[in-house]
């Protein structure tokens, strides 16, 4: 890498300053090493441009999240060369929605194209490291960030240019706010949290099962592992308070030793005035997020990762912002349904009988979920059955 010393206009929460620092030069600079940081670095290095990443944590790090990575962004792990050790993962074949005692399925549906991965947080991440490391990226943990310059970032006493800076620095980002990409959003509070239990996985689907204004997800990270998590709207909450509104998991893992502490996200819902800004672009929860609902935030910030460094190699940067429109717009249709049952219990029970009686359709909705939006011709006849038995069916 080049090493100059350069006068660089530094933003520190909004405010420019003129400092002499030492720089180096790079394709890609990359604020924020969780899976859609390592990602760009692993695309990049790919395409045979140089990267290097800057998270302030020691990996591997850990994260608040539903670990079920859907079909698509399996093809992604194969398509970027990750491996996940066996012991840290666990196939699914698609979705469950349970009654609130979690013993009867109320509608279920596999996958309409490959299958769905649980995954350990702590194994993915040290999974995109190894790969990232092999292929040659610039990997430096423990280095905080503190500002965006003229073509490049900020560090304690130094600064890296890039042709490129990526702000891949989570749900509450930094870089989306210096480079006044953020945006104030207003709707429903909704926050996550999740622990893990080591007991067998009894399904080979992802349970979902519902409560009024929360719901738990169950999925399998493990021969021996499975991870449950909750979201629900409204404001702080205890895990064990959370788990005692879902009997049937309350029962079922009473004897089952804990594997890890719960770790909580929120609030989700953040918005963006766009993800492109200059020289600079967001992938991941850093580029705009409405909720952990659809399960779907790992494989679209794959997606997203391969699509930046596609657009900045083939020198076009401008069109990231309508890539990341395209990427996202299944996933946004999708909680937006989800989002109006939530807190309907009437409108609920009937989409899940309806679905439940016309999984053809339930299928079509986990596809469009990750990203396959051409329905299949079984879905002819199935969608106006579908809406007869929603119009007509339980209440």
């Amino acid at each position: 890498m080049d090493l100059s010393f350069v006068s660089s206009r530094v933003v520190f929460a909004g405010v420019a300053e003129d400092v002499l620092t030492s720089s180096e030069r790079t394709d890609f600079v990359v604020v924020g090493g969780g899976p859609a940081g390592l990602a760009v670095a692993i695309y990049a290095r790919l395409a045979g441009r140089s990267v290097v990443v800057m998270d302030a944590g020691t990996p591997p790090i850990d994260k608040a999240c539903g670990e079920g990575i859907m079909p698509s962004g399996v093809a992604s792990l194969r398509e970027m060369g990750v491996v996940v050790p066996e012991q840290g993962c666990s196939p699914f074949i698609g979705i469950r929605y349970l009654d609130p005692q979690a013993r009867l399925p109320l509608a279920e549906a596999e996958f309409p194209h490959g299958q769905g991965l649980g995954v350990r947080r702590l194994f993915l991440h040290q999974a995109l490291i190894d790969r990232a490391h092999a292929l040659g990226a610039d990997l430096r943990w423990n280095t905080t960030v503190t500002g965006l310059t003229q073509g490049g970032v900020m560090l304690e006493g130094g600064e890296v240019l890039g042709n490129v800076i990526v702000g891949a620095d989570g749900l509450h980002s930094r870089v989306r706010r210096w480079a006044g990409l953020e945006r104030d959003v207003t709707g429903a509070v909704r926050f996550g949290v999740r622990r893990h239990y080591t007991i067998a996985p009894w399904s080979p689907f992802v349970e979902v099962t519902w409560a009024d204004n929360a719901e738990a997800y169950l999925t399998p990270v493990g021969p021996e592992r499975v991870g449950l998590g909750f979201i629900w709207t409204g404001g702080p909450a205890r895990y064990d308070a959370l788990l005692r509104r879902f009997p049937g998991l309350h029962e079922r893992l009473a004897d089952a030793p804990f594997e890890s502490t719960a770790r909580g996200a929120g609030p989700f819902l953040q918005g963006t005035r766009g993800v492109v800004s200059g020289s600079v672009a967001l992938v991941g929860d850093a580029s705009g997020y409405v909720d952990a609902i659809s399960g779907e935030g790992i494989a679209i910030a794959f997606h997203e990762a391969s699509s930046l460094v596609r657009c900045a190699v083939a020198g076009r940067m401008n069109t990231y912002g309508r890539e990341h429109r395209r990427i996202t717009r299944g996933y946004r249709l999708t909680v937006a349904l989800l989002l109006s049952i939530v807190s309907r219990p009437r409108l609920r029970r009937r989409v899940l009988f309806a679905l439940s009686r016309e999984p053809e359709v339930f299928r079509y909705m986990l596809g469009l979920n990750d990203g396959v939006f051409r329905p299949p011709l079984a879905l002819l006849p199935a969608l106006p059955r579908y809406l007869f038995r929603f119009l007509v069916g339980r209440a």
